[in-house]
């Protein structure tokens, strides 16, 4: 297999390249489709195990669909900014720009050996000025639109890698790159008004061919709540705050309010006896992230701060409290508590010894949390939950002390990042202009190369004078360029995008052109980026609608997550355990095909599973079997000399098995349930080599079902079924047309598929006798009959009286005697 394999896969590669096979073609009439792997980011030297089943079994559907005749678009890049290749070069002094570069060669080549059809002439790095040129012109759109905008916030500063990080990157309190435990930091950063398409982003999701679960996390993390608005002025003070609360029926028994550590309120009310205690809290709050203060399992903690708030609908005074489980950029960064009927404020308030006052009546215990009738409430009494809602929130309003409100948990977009390298953000500081636009024609703004980029807290690109200093493009005068670079999610938030129109100097794309092959049909990649990658590309394709550039809502229709390839010790792979997969010397002694298959065969794509050598072999084995099979049948056809013309039961068999296999590896395949397709091919190998047995063939049929046995084993291994193609049809190296790409994909026969006999087990009181063959479509009659007089059934009874005779047709005859 090693020798064919390393010839055969290059010599179908060379072909393919240089024929132009798989460009795509713009202007063609079929139905485009446009599929697409999340591309790769290339912080390590080459591609894994789990790349290759991202990339190989998504590039086997698309061929299914382009042999079904749709125009398919499949191209391939590469997210080349980033965190990984800095720190790399942190340690080992090689710049990011030359271990990218090298790295993005190594893995081109290794996805060229896997024989895709990915289109290269459409390729798209985002490190490269070509790219980054037009994710600036993005920011730069947003930002006239006043969706990019810069504040100082409470941000997540990782202390190891020196910069901010989204919420979404901070996993369980840790830097989800290096995992050092995250602080918090106050600093002046950019933003995208995410927020203004919240909405949007949440009524849309469920019109998508999406994972459940992926769509499930997305409306959580948006988060959308329909409340109250209330308002609590501080006692013997003209100071207020508003707290947001779905539950205004319940605001009888609110008998504390909790701020979050960082309301600029607290410094404020905290009186001087409890000013060291609220600070040591504030600064252990610093140290964990929105994530973990969230937790509903986590122990809810706090502070007094010695003052109190007048509750508005009975004049109650109650305590103020600070408390990290409120967070300042949630709501108004204050909350109100009704240990009664909230799980989280009853635990709160029984370990600090707070009142609990029931004001819902239902249930024997507290907290009782359900909906009922109102009590000790005043004038409210003996309201529903539902008529106390309204009711309390029209009182409020009555008094200018709240109103109604939508929230959401969803926070804007945080998109400066203090390091090197990535797109600078094209932005200059001007003392007399403030903040100004480099104008469109001035970008690219080029990254420098020659920075010193060793993390200190501050961004990199500040420390180089000849980038920084520049003139302001309003007035002329000496100004400073932004020094954060761009969140490489910003890069990645357009790419399939650029894709489609990628050698376009111009434009970041032609609009008709975007409209034309956009959006995406077929999206896969790993389900790690529902809230980040996936929600900022919606966000970003919904601005870019509303600002003419596109005509969809949607960038990606239809999402698959594929699974994860664990190791032998059935464990995630990491180089610290020793137990990677690293696919080169496996393809280099199997080949790729094989290599592919076992990835398709070996796993359910959405699950995968723990990687086995003896699988890996006996995939091998069986594409032996198959061109042993396939060798012996194309001879047999060239051969020419036992033909025959009827269809007797071998020949009925074997176009059985042939339509069984077209019918379920289509629709198998369909949903990429590429595992059980495979089975089906191996039936129809065992079918052709039983077959192949017969002394007298139908060469007619027999060519007929190779054909189309070489079809459908296409798109699985690709350059094998191109060779055998060409064996078979004794295509020269001339013929334009050679490709089993370029041939349809095989038609079903439906009647084939209805077999003349079949096969019934005959039981005597239900332990299986014997099997025997009846005609299918034969009565319930003569199917007792024939049953009954079999011999071995026969002898089994004699002497016996029968009780009854069951039939279920199709499968079983069961004799009851006695």
């Amino acid at each position: 297999m090693a020798k064919y394999n390393i010839s055969v896969d290059k010599k179908w590669q060379k072909k393919w390249e240089d024929t132009n096979l798989y460009k795509f073609d713009e202007d063609s009439s079929k139905e485009k489709l446009y599929v697409l792997e999340m591309f790769s980011y290339p912080s390590g030297s080459k591609l894994h195990a789990g790349h290759w089943f991202n990339y190989g079994p998504v590039d086997s559907w698309a061929r299914l669909k382009r042999m079904q005749g749709y125009n398919v678009f499949q191209p391939m890049g590469f997210d080349a900014f980033g965190l990984p290749a800095e720190n790399f070069a942190i340690k080992t002094g090689i710049h990011p720009k030359d271990s990218t570069v090298k790295n993005i060669k190594t893995m081109e080549e290794q996805l060229k050996s896997m024989g895709a059809m990915f289109n290269w002439d459409h390729e798209v790095i985002t490190s490269d000025p070509e790219y980054y040129k037009w994710t600036q012109w993005l920011f730069l759109k947003l930002f006239e639109k006043d969706l990019a905008y810069r504040k100082k916030a409470p941000v997540n500063w990782c202390p190891s890698c020196n910069t901010v990080l989204a919420n979404e990157q901070v996993v369980d309190g840790v830097c989800e790159r290096c995992e050092t435990e995250v602080t918090k930091k106050e600093l002046t950063q950019w933003f995208l008004k995410i927020t203004d398409y919240a909405d949007e982003l949440l009524e849309n999701i469920d019109t998508l061919d999406w994972p459940e679960k992926t769509k499930s996390m997305q409306k959580h993390w948006i988060g959308k709540s329909t409340g109250a608005e209330v308002t609590f002025k501080v006692k013997d003070s003209d100071l207020s705050f508003g707290v947001f609360t779905t539950r205004a029926d319940t605001l009888f028994g609110v008998s504390y309010v909790v701020l979050a550590p960082e309301n600029p309120l607290v410094d404020v009310l905290t009186l001087d006896k409890y000013k060291d205690e609220v600070e040591s809290y504030k600064l252990q709050a610093k140290k964990q992230s929105e994530i973990e203060r969230q937790s509903i399992t986590r122990d809810k903690t706090g502070v007094f701060s010695g003052s109190y708030a007048i509750n508005p609908i009975n004049g109650r005074e109650v305590p103020i409290w600070i408390g990290d489980y409120v967070l300042a950029t949630y709501g108004t960064g204050a909350v109100m508590a009704v240990p009664a009927h909230d799980e989280r404020d009853f635990s709160f308030a029984t370990k600090y010894n707070l009142p609990i006052e029931r004001v819902i009546d239902g249930g024997k215990d507290l907290p009782y949390t359900d909906h009922g009738t109102m009590i000790n409430s005043g004038e409210f009494n003996g309201l529903t939950t539902k008529e106390g809602k309204d009711a309390i929130v029209s009182k409020l309003e009555s008094l200018n002390l709240g109103s109604l409100k939508t929230n959401y948990r969803l926070r804007d977009w945080l998109i400066s990042r203090q390091r090197y390298w990535g797109a600078p953000i094209p932005i200059v500081h001007c003392e007399h202009c403030g903040t100004v636009a480099v104008p469109e024609e001035q970008l690219p703004v080029i990254l420098p190369y020659d920075v010193e980029f060793t993390p200190d807290g501050k961004s990199p690109l500040a420390k180089s004078e000849d980038f920084i200093n520049t003139t302001c493009p309003k007035c002329g005068g000496a100004a400073k360029r932004e020094a954060d670079t761009l969140d490489t999610f910003v890069c990645s938030s357009w790419y399939y995008l650029r894709y489609a129109d990628s050698n376009n100097s111009e434009k970041a794309f032609d609009i008709d052109k975007i409209n034309k092959i956009l959006p995406v049909d077929k999206y896969v990649g790993g389900p790690e980026h529902a809230c980040m990658h996936l929600l900022y590309a919606r966000f970003i394709t919904k601005a870019l609608r509303d600002m003419g550039y596109l005509n969809f809502d949607e960038p990606f229709k239809s999402l698959t997550h594929q699974g994860l390839i664990l190791g032998p010790d059935g464990h995630k792979m990491s180089k610290s355990k020793g137990n990677t997969i690293s696919p080169d010397d496996y393809i280099s002694e199997y080949g790729s095909d094989v290599f592919r298959m076992y990835l398709m065969f070996g796993f359910s794509y959405v699950e995968g599973g723990a990687w086995s050598d003896d699988g890996l072999k006996s995939i091998a084995r069986f594409v032996e079997r198959m061109e042993r099979v396939i060798d012996s049948a194309r001879e047999a056809i060239e051969d020419n000399t036992e033909d025959k013309t009827t269809m007797d039961k071998a020949e009925k068999e074997l176009n059985y098995w042939r339509h069984f296999a077209i019918k379920n590896v289509t629709t198998d395949s369909e949903i990429l349930q590429f595992n059980t397709a495979i089975a089906r091919i191996m039936e129809l190998t065992t079918a052709l080599s039983k077959y192949m047995n017969e002394s007298r063939k139908n060469l007619s049929l027999l060519k007929d079902t190779l054909t189309d046995f070489i079809k459908l084993i296409a798109p699985f291994t690709p350059h094998f079924a191109e060779e055998q193609w060409n064996l078979l049809y004794k295509i020269k190296d001339s013929d334009i047309d050679y490709s089993v790409f370029n041939q349809k994909w095989p038609k079903l026969d439906e009647k084939a598929l209805i077999k003349d006999e079949i096969e019934i087990a005959i039981q005597v009181n239900g332990k299986i006798k014997t099997r025997i063959n009846i005609a299918s479509g034969l009565s319930e009659d003569l199917i007792k009959e024939a049953a009954l007089n079999d011999s071995d059934i026969t002898s089994s009874i004699e002497g016996k009286s029968i009780v009854k005779v069951i039939v279920i047709k199709g499968r079983l005859v069961n004799i009851v005697v006695k």
